[in-house]
């Protein structure tokens, strides 16, 4: 039972602080797509660099190492219960030591567990099968992309594609729909797993088995291989970007499969996964329980990308000589803020609050614990480990989507005088007019890049709200170097809303049937 806890350890560890050689191709490849200087290709700079910090570290890639959700083959004979404690005891163990963020959530009394286990946590699928060996493969899909999830029943109208059929072409028009709606929100440039069929558990469940696939595979179903290949060509068309930014690269991969409906129900499931494409896989002797081999880690990393410098970069992404670099500390005032263009990058040094969906509920109907005049929220919920002797230690600190907090956001924007609020994904209407009427900016930082922004901070100046739980307390924290991009300004400008619009049109243009 040792050995095989040790193993599990392993696995949970490599899944979340070594992201496998596949994904880190795609990401070079992107990479040597974008041109050098534009915003899509400093976050994508910011991306590589994380992943080679995370890796160094052995810290996690991202702050939000999701729902562990392990999948299972074992030979007949095998103690499922016995195996099922074994990850149990590792999950919790990985916990205590900060390779994954206390993430398990009671859905009633809202009380984090504290050590991720709960009811039907973690997700352990079991199957049955002839080989003698156990396989594990696991996935640590985080909870801005898991909300990017879609499912369509066809027939349906899409915004910008109209009338979805029941047939390969209305299937088409679901998967490219599914990466429009994404945008940003779920940590472009993204992958994907389309589940066709089942009924609504099972097609999202087949979803997400096709993100185990390698990226590089090719589809056994000639159909199927041919509409990966569209998908992954024209969705990369619409120029929504890595993080939503604007760019040549909003997908890094498409896995589909399908399987047979009731003839009442049509489904298309999509699981969509961040560029933080966590998933392992080991093969285990069934008798020790020692790992005999890794399902994706044992292949060559990543080759170095050479970027060749462009002779022009096109002038809708550039860093426009307008754009400027600001240092702010806070408290900010109005003043610097509404000198503030979306384009601009802010850097931050002194103090930054972290808030996310709790505190913010909260604060709607209470006072904060702290003045947070002419302050920053960072929507944020970061991996810590609390030592003895030198207290809270940042383990991992990128940025949560920021969307979720939308209903409150502009009121507390006024009710506390608050100056900037960090996150990722960009926000909506309300927030925009919150942040032009009370002099506030919006500051996109690199989702996902939870080691980069870790560095940034210096020290944890205190917590409040640990009832909320680790990930949901509210941390004041001392940065410095602290970068982030000025997405929507008090002048009612938002990148975001621009890209939605542009990469609605350019949706539009593949309206007409392609698949007969």
């Amino acid at each position: 039972m040792r050995e095989l806890k040790e193993s599990l350890l392993q696995l949970i560890t490599e899944t979340s602080t070594n992201l496998p050689p596949d994904a880190r191709h795609a990401i070079a490849r992107a990479k040597e797509k974008e041109n050098a200087g534009t915003r899509a290709a400093l976050a994508l700079t910011t991306i590589t660099d994380n992943i080679q910090m995370a890796e160094d570290k052995v810290s996690p890639i991202c702050q939000d190492t999701g729902m562990p959700t392990f999948y299972i083959h074992v030979p007949v004979g095998v103690n499922q219960m016995e195996l099922t404690r074994a990850i149990q005891e590792a999950i919790v163990e990985a916990t205590q030591t900060g390779k994954l963020r206390p993430n398990s959530v009671d859905s009633l009394s809202g009380e984090n567990s504290g050590d991720n286990l709960g009811e039907g946590v973690p997700v352990i699928h079991y199957e049955q099968w002839e080989k003698d060996e156990i396989e594990i493969r696991l996935i640590l899909k985080g909870g801005g992309c898991e909300n990017k999830n879609i499912q369509y029943s066809l027939p349906c109208e899409l915004e910008g594609l109209g009338r979805a059929s029941r047939d390969l072409d209305g299937i088409r028009k679901c998967i490219l729909h599914s990466v429009y709606q994404a945008q940003g929100q779920g940590c472009s440039a993204g992958f994907i797993g389309v589940g066709i069929g089942g009924d609504r558990t099972t097609g999202y469940e087949l979803a997400k088995k096709q993100l185990f696939r390698k990226i590089d595979d090719t589809n056994p179903h000639p159909d199927l291989a041919r509409l990966e290949d569209y998908i992954l060509d024209k969705a990369n068309q619409l120029s929504i970007g890595t993080m939503g930014f604007g760019g040549d690269t909003t997908l890094l991969g498409c896995k589909i499969g399908s399987m047979h409906r009731i003839p009442a129900s049509f489904y298309v499931s999509v699981a969509y996964n961040c560029w933080a494409f966590r998933r392992q896989g080991v093969t285990l002797d069934p008798t020790s329980g020692k790992i005999t081999s890794w399902l994706y880690k044992d292949e060559p990393k990543a080759e170095t990308v050479t970027v060749t410098e462009p002779t022009e970069a096109p002038a809708s992404l550039e860093t426009t000589s307008s754009s400027q670099e600001v240092h702010l500390t806070p408290p900010i005032t109005e003043e610097d803020i509404r000198s503030l263009r979306v384009g601009d990058v802010v850097i931050l040094d002194g103090i930054i609050h972290t808030g996310r969906d709790a505190l913010h509920k909260y604060l709607i109907d209470h006072e904060a614990p702290v003045d947070l005049s002419g302050g920053v929220i960072y929507h944020c919920g970061p991996v810590m480990l609390n030592h003895p002797e030198r207290g809270w230690e940042v383990k991992a600190a990128g940025p949560t989507t920021s969307i979720r907090e939308e209903p409150y956001q502009a009121d507390i924007i006024k009710k506390f005088g608050i100056r900037a609020v960090i996150g990722k994904g960009g926000m909506g209407a309300r927030t925009l007019e919150g942040l032009k009427e009370h002099g506030a900016v919006y500051l996109n930082a690199i989702g996902g890049a939870a080691q980069y922004y870790a560095d940034c901070i210096t020290g944890v100046e205190g917590v409040d709200f640990m009832n909320f739980g680790v990930p949901e307390a509210m941390w004041h924290l001392r940065v410095k170097n602290f970068a982030a991009i000025v997405t929507m300004d008090a002048h009612g400008n938002s990148l975001h809303q621009d890209i939605e619009m542009d990469s609605l049109d350019k949706l539009a243009q593949f309206k007409e049937p392609v698949f007969s």
